[in-house]
């Protein structure tokens, strides 16, 4: 096993599956979404009329990336092109994307194997090393579906053995089980956030997959804060090692560090082991 590589991780272990293409719908969404964000002054334009739309015109973004517009248009309408890297570049620097939404961008567009998302398998030794474990272990899938568990996670965490195949899934569990609320407390937004915006960056990857796209509809209609946050379209990476405060229901509040790793023969199987502090 190695440390996971966060986004990097995930474009590979797209990336890996076959001939060359781009996931439909994706890098258009991703665009778009960061062109409408911006206004004509932060970025030097003059505002002028008041705008039916809020953010940038395509003929803007395509004049600060030095671009044709007919060219932007194909991008952001998810049809079959691939940017050239010179190009990815200027698009960065035209819709100001931070480090994070910069290797986003790179990894939408690199060619890619584009076929359906077939749910992971967990090697047999890695399911013996996760079970092995005296502390809390569980290992997941690009979907964020928990592939294996051991009885400590069960315990800790939340017993999936109990659960329906569907809901064997980290968002899943955190954005609709009550009992993910209460056991997260004060800090439940800001890790169902993170864990959003980490779902976004995969799905984005495999944009027009029914696998993803029904995932994201469910939590859309099970969370009431799912769709403010989707739409909002952050990108977050990092997340593979920190600390989280659990209120246990009967041991009360627990402390741990936590540290996810890939598997080298899978980079999509991730590895997370809760350390108690």
């Amino acid at each position: 096993m190695t440390r996971a590589t966060g986004a990097a991780g995930a474009a590979g272990a797209v990336g890996a599956t076959g001939a060359a293409g781009v996931a439909p719908g994706g890098l258009g969404d991703f665009l778009r979404s960061r062109r409408e964000r911006l206004s004509p002054e932060t970025v030097g334009l003059p505002g002028g009329r008041r705008r039916r739309t809020p953010g940038l015109r395509r003929e803007e973004v395509a004049e600060l990336a030095d671009i044709g517009v007919d060219w932007y248009i194909r991008l952001e309408q998810g049809r079959a092109v691939c940017p050239s890297a010179g190009t990815v570049e200027a698009l960065a620097r035209a819709l100001r994307l931070d480090p994070a939404e910069h290797a986003h961008l790179r990894a939408l567009a690199a060619p890619s194997g584009w076929r359906g998302f077939v749910r992971e398998t967990v090697p047999d030794a890695i399911r013996r090393l996760v079970e092995s474990l005296g502390q809390p272990a569980y290992v997941t899938g690009r979907r964020w579906d928990v592939l294996a568990w051991n009885d400590a996670a069960a315990d800790t965490v939340a017993d999936f053995g109990r659960l329906p195949d569907a809901d064997r899934n980290v968002l899943v569990h955190l954005l609709t089980d009550p009992g993910a609320r209460r056991l997260f407390g004060a800090s439940w937004p800001d890790e169902a956030r993170r864990v959003v915006g980490q779902f976004r960056a995969a799905h984005d990857l495999w944009a027009g997959d029914p696998a993803f796209a029904g995932l994201a509809e469910r939590l859309r209609r099970d969370s009431p804060e799912f769709a403010g946050w989707w739409d909002a379209h952050d990108i977050r990476t990092g997340g593979e090692a920190g600390r989280k405060e659990l209120h246990h229901p009967r041991r009360g509040l627990l402390r741990f560090e936590y540290a996810t790793f890939q598997a080298n023969d899978d980079p999509a199987l991730r590895l997370t082991v809760y350390t108690p502090v």
